[in-house]
């Protein structure tokens, strides 16, 4: 028996002198080499103990390094579990206790704070360690992989076995981790290859963090099934990102990224000739930014749609029109379904209700949570994403929200997308936001949060919405702020603007 995703991954280019990657030092790692590093990381974790689907859980900064980690784990027989760099050590506690990972890898500076969490781990069966690995590369891994032999057999694993351990946000309630397999990873990896045309001849500009779906399964897996070459930032820093981009032929972003480009006067057709496509996912890519990026560049972003349990389910076409503002049909395999979120029965085209898909992208669940995993499937195996949306007659599906952001005022519902999409327009208005807080006569009152230079105020808001939005959908407060909470991958953090302005109708 194969090692399903190694032998998909690295097999075909072992030993090969053709460049992976472009080091911010200006190194650079052929697949050979860096086939030989994960070879030894693989031996240097069997070593510590890892046996087939133990656990490596792994809070460190983005390196070379990291991937070989994450790729040393799979080829050991384990399964990765990669952690937010910006979780504190009371939440990666939270994380070792759940999970019990064999192996914790940190940065040298944390693991005065996390050894503790690991030495609890040593009076249950199997124990634990504590490994470090910095931003440069160096730590106990580092040390202790360079004295292994670059060869390694990959121990034996199947398509369904776990691969990955992904925990989903806890804004409403305890973190879930969820479980991906060899082929959840491998066959989404092989689809969007196809899709977007990735070949050995792409050269794809890498400034995502690795702890999250996007930049560690889709940008990495992704270039690696073509044979192509990655230069690997340690994040977006706008004068690296100019530098690079005249020798890419690809970059894969969150919207923050081209709305900075967009900011910088430099970004013009000849800086991006030789790029063929830039990819956009993670959060919503306004329509505006869409088109700006089109009329600067002569390229049209490609958005797609994904999430931590499925992967990516659909994308805007490689040849074809990109809308802006959809996220395209569903991928190859993947189907995705709107139904209708009181009786289950498949909604119109054109109108809106609850997103489900299936396909082999899609996990089996979450860990040690059967009960959640129940209830977030349906009888005929479709996933319920808890995302609102709408798929038109030609396949194109448009999210127009979370589920839990859905407001009921008054008995109606309201999609905060379609107000925001009429905000975003008006005069001074940089992005908006629409929140349900409770209301003592509605339920809930519509509150939108603003920023830009020179926003308009509540009234004017009011006057300038009266024609284009029925009054139940108008909102009722209107707030100011220099810039929206995002999170690490750029989605703005509705659950803390509900919370920051929750008495804003407490007056009535």
């Amino acid at each position: 028996m194969s090692n399903h995703l190694i032998d998909r991954l690295l097999a075909p280019r072992a030993g090969s002198a053709r460049p992976l990657l472009d080091l911010p030092d200006g190194g650079a790692l052929s697949y050979g080499e860096f086939g030989a590093r994960v070879n030894q990381v693989a031996r240097l974790l069997t070593d510590r103990g890892l046996g087939p689907g133990d656990r490596v859980a792994a809070q460190v900064p983005k390196s070379w390094q990291t991937l070989a980690l994450y790729l040393g784990t799979i080829k050991a027989g384990g399964v990765f579990l990669p952690l937010n760099t910006a979780y504190t050590a009371r939440e990666v506690g939270y994380f070792v206790r759940d999970a019990e990972p064999r192996i914790l890898v940190c940065d040298p500076g944390d693991a005065g704070e996390l050894e503790p969490l690991m030495a609890s781990r040593d009076a249950d069966p199997g124990g634990g360690s504590l490994l470090t690995l910095d931003a440069a590369g160096r730590g106990s891994l580092a040390d202790g992989a360079d004295t292994r032999d670059t060869e390694f057999d990959a121990v034996p694993r199947s398509p369904g076995d776990l691969a990955a351990i992904l925990y989903t946000s806890g804004t409403t309630g305890r973190a879930k981790g969820a479980m991906l397999t060899h082929d959840n990873l491998w066959s989404n990896a092989e689809a969007l290859t196809d899709c977007w045309r990735f070949t050995v001849d792409d050269v794809l500009l890498h400034a995502l963090p690795v702890f999250h779906t996007h930049g560690l399964f889709v940008a990495t897996n992704v270039l690696m099934v073509a044979g192509g070459r990655m230069i690997f930032l340690p994040g977006f820093r706008i004068d690296e990102i100019i530098h690079c981009l005249s020798r890419a032929t690809s970059m894969m972003g969150v919207p923050t990224f081209y709305t900075r480009l967009l900011q910088d006067p430099r970004l013009d057709h000849g800086l991006v000739r030789h790029v063929r496509l830039f990819v956009s996912g993670s959060a919503p890519l306004l329509a505006e930014t869409h088109d700006a990026f089109w009329e600067r560049t002569g390229h049209r972003i490609l958005e797609r749609y994904g999430m931590t349990e499925t992967g990516m389910n659909t994308s805007n076409p490689y040849e074809g029109e990109r809308r802006a503002g959809t996220v395209g049909p569903a991928l190859p395999g993947v189907n995705v379904r709107v139904v209708d979120e009181q009786g289950g029965e498949t909604a119109p085209a054109g109108e809106i209700g609850r997103v489900e898909v299936r396909g082999p992208n899609v996990f089996p669940g979450y860990w040690r949570m059967p009960e959640k995993t129940r209830e977030e499937f349906t009888a005929d195996g479709f996933f319920i994403t808890g995302d609102l949306g709408m798929l038109g007659e030609d396949g194109y599906l448009t999210i127009v929200g979370r589920s839990k952001d859905l407001i009921i005022s008054g008995g109606y519902n309201v999609y905060p997308k379609e107000i925001e999409l009429v905000l975003d327009a008006l005069p001074g208005v940089g992005e908006s936001a629409i929140i349900g807080v409770p209301h003592p006569d509605f339920g809930e009152g519509v509150v939108a949060v603003l920023t830009g230079d020179a926003p308009p105020d509540e009234e004017r808001v009011r006057e300038l919405v009266s024609g284009q939005l029925a009054r139940f959908k108008q909102p009722r407060r209107v707030f100011h702020v220099d810039a929206l909470p995002r999170n690490s991958m750029g989605k703005v953090q509705k659950n803390l603007l509900r919370e920051q302005y929750a008495d804003a109708f407490s007056a009535e």
